[in-house]
């Protein structure tokens, strides 16, 4: 995960948010740090995981959407976070099987890196690089970013779980301008934020994330809209996650609806 000073070095005995995050999706790269984290958010939520798993169906989504009906053969992932059992590059295969799709994981935790390109090794269309989402030029100036992407077409910009880790002071909406007016016309941003719903329960969970993690920023819907700055939202705009293009058929159990509520997501683009 990308976020100032948490991925600078490998200290087992700190929690990572990239490790955290593994172990809410089931996974085994993580230490004991991460999963006390882990585990006292899921006692502040029980229904976490269910937010975890419906992050990774909207990315799913979200990339299916880019690659398959916008047309976008280009996707940058800044903040990738640990390579899981359906990682970007994987997704877009299956929704242009006949297009070589270019995919460009972004991070600066060394773990992240080197999961990554152990996996990518034998891969000629994606790669992962090191990169800094609070200093844009370390991505958008990158020789290796620039070597991997043509930025003369568009670009799909995927930021997917990253922002809310970023706190007012980073301030994250002129990163995002930053990288966004870096990006080719016809490119595309994907925004995926915690959202500031009011709810008791939300406010638990954040206040738990902070003790553990050491930051995060649930924000309100118009405060996640701004990020967007003039960039226009395609349909249906900025919504909770459960509400961006569901698959045909998805239902929802009452269970669920709350901790759902608690993401937002939308897709912009750049003229």
């Amino acid at each position: 995960m990308d976020v100032p000073n948490l991925g600078a070095a490998v200290d087992p005995s700190r929690p990572n948010i990239a490790r955290v995050y593994d172990y809410l999706l089931g996974g085994k790269d993580n230490f004991a740090a991460d999963r006390a984290v882990a585990d006292q958010i899921i006692a502040a939520l029980p229904e976490v995981q269910v937010g975890v798993q419906a992050q990774r169906a909207l990315l799913r989504r979200v990339v299916r959407y880019l690659v398959g009906e916008a047309g976008i053969d280009q996707l940058l992932d800044i903040g990738s976070g640990l390579p899981t059992a359906d990682n970007v590059h994987q997704i877009a295969r299956r929704a242009a099987p006949d297009t070589p799709v270019r995919v460009v994981y972004v991070d600066n935790d060394p773990v992240v890196l080197s999961h990554a390109r152990a996996l990518l090794a034998d891969s000629a269309t994606t790669f992962a690089v090191d990169g800094d989402m609070l200093r844009p030029s370390t991505i958008t100036r990158s020789p290796t970013v620039r070597s991997h992407l043509d930025w003369s077409r568009p670009i799909g910009l995927l930021l997917c779980g990253i922002v809310h880790y970023l706190l007012d002071e980073d301030r994250p909406g002129e990163a995002i301008a930053e990288l966004a007016g870096a990006l080719p016309p016809g490119s595309y941003v994907f925004i995926h934020h915690l959202l500031d719903n009011g709810d008791p329960a939300m406010r638990e969970l954040q206040e738990h994330m902070q003790k553990g993690l050491g930051r995060v920023r649930f924000r309100t819907m118009a405060e996640v809209c701004a990020l967007f700055g003039d960039l226009p939202l395609v349909a249906p705009g900025l919504v909770e996650i459960s509400s961006w293009r569901p698959d045909p058929g998805t239902v929802i159990p009452a269970a669920h609806q709350g901790v759902l509520s608690m993401a937002c997501a939308g897709v912009a683009r750049k003229a």
